[in-house]
């Protein structure tokens, strides 16, 4: 008999990563576009030179350093390569075979392949005709089989958010069997007062955990590295699960060193924001409809144009992130990039529609 991998397997799509066409312009990772500073690329430096050495087992140096400035216990801090590797943790201490992990769709397109490989089921909420988390329809969704439901503020791909008064309401009224995640990867750029501090509330509440990451603001795309904070009990499992050594010696490093720069990196978000809205209103101003965005990108809800759309953009040697049936998210890029994805939207045919 020949060797096979699991069956399920194949029902899980593969993911698909953002294209790279030499000369395009890249706005389809959600990156940002500018390097990191001097200081965090000499931390990577020195600590490239022991890089023959295993790193910390648990990343203690940036686990303290977080305590000290989230003001939290370390014991409900995890630390792990980037927030979609928090989210595999969770859903592997969280979940055995058939129990249910429900999340809002479209949102971050890891969730329902991280809930699969974990042997869970998964269960949708569509998004709003306002492309906003139903959070009615998530309430509505929870079984006694529920043990997570993910909420994403603010949304990948859509940048809508969640406001405090509902997002009180929906936590109180989730059963206490159930772990409710805030993916809050996007924090930085978001420009709504009336959006809580994910911080704030699971200081307050059992049954919550919350993700951030220092890919996005902080620029640490291609090192991995992120973390989570939960009830202790949920952080413990996540550290069981986690796979040993996963944050190297030069993303804690780049971590750390990020942390000592955040005035600079927190103030580079501001020329992405602006850009953002910027951005925004000009597309408004062609005809495009635009969800008001608090993340570093925008959504073109295009539904059957997405694909249309996305050509037009290869053609014009733009790459942005398309979700053939739904939409295209645009990330926000230099000046000069986005206004290269403007002139592709200004001359796409299908725009008027």
């Amino acid at each position: 008999m020949p060797i096979t991998v699991r069956a399920d397997l194949a029902a899980i799509p593969d993911y698909v990563p953002g294209r790279k066409i030499p000369g395009a312009v890249v706005l389809s990772s959600n990156e940002v576009a500018t390097p990191p500073p001097d200081s965090v690329l000499a931390a990577i430096t020195e600590a490239a030179a022991e890089v023959n050495r295993y790193p910390q087992w648990s990343s203690d140096d940036l686990l303290d350093r977080l305590s000290g400035r989230l003001g939290m216990d370390a014991g409900r801090i995890s630390i792990g390569a980037g927030s979609v590797s928090l989210c595999q943790q969770i859903i592997q201490a969280m979940c055995e075979q058939g129990d249910e992990v429900v999340f809002p769709w479209r949102s971050f397109e890891a969730y329902p392949i991280l809930t699969q490989v974990a042997g869970a089921t998964e269960r949708r909420v569509p998004l709003t005709a306002d492309h906003r988390q139903d959070l009615d329809g998530l309430l509505a969704a929870i079984t006694d089989r529920t043990r997570v439901v993910f909420t994403c503020v603010p949304n990948n791909p859509t940048g809508t958010v969640l406001h405090a008064a509902e997002l009180d309401r929906f936590l109180a009224a989730v059963p206490d069997h159930v772990l409710v995640v805030l993916d809050e990867a996007y924090r930085e750029f978001n420009t709504d007062p009336d959006v809580p501090d994910g911080l704030r509330l699971a200081a307050d509440r059992e049954n919550l955990a919350l993700l951030r990451t220092f890919s996005k603001a902080y620029g640490l795309a291609g090192a991995r590295a992120g973390y989570a904070v939960a009830p202790a009990q949920v952080a413990a499992g996540m550290r069981k699960v986690a796979i040993p050594f996963s944050v190297s010696r030069l993303a804690q490093a780049a971590a750390l060193a990020t942390l000592d720069a955040a005035d600079e990196l927190l103030a580079r978000c501001q020329v992405v924001i602006a850009e953002r809205d910027r951005v925004r209103g000009e597309l408004l101003a062609m005809g495009y409809e635009v969800p008001e965005s608090q993340g570093n990108f925008v959504w073109l809800p295009l539904a059957e144009r997405t694909v249309a759309f996305n050509e037009h953009c290869v053609d014009q040697k733009v790459l942005v992130r398309a979700f053939a049936g739904d939409g295209a998210r645009v990330t926000i890029g230099l000046r000069e990039e986005n206004d290269a994805f403007l002139a592709a939207a200004r001359t796409f045919p299908g725009r008027a529609q």
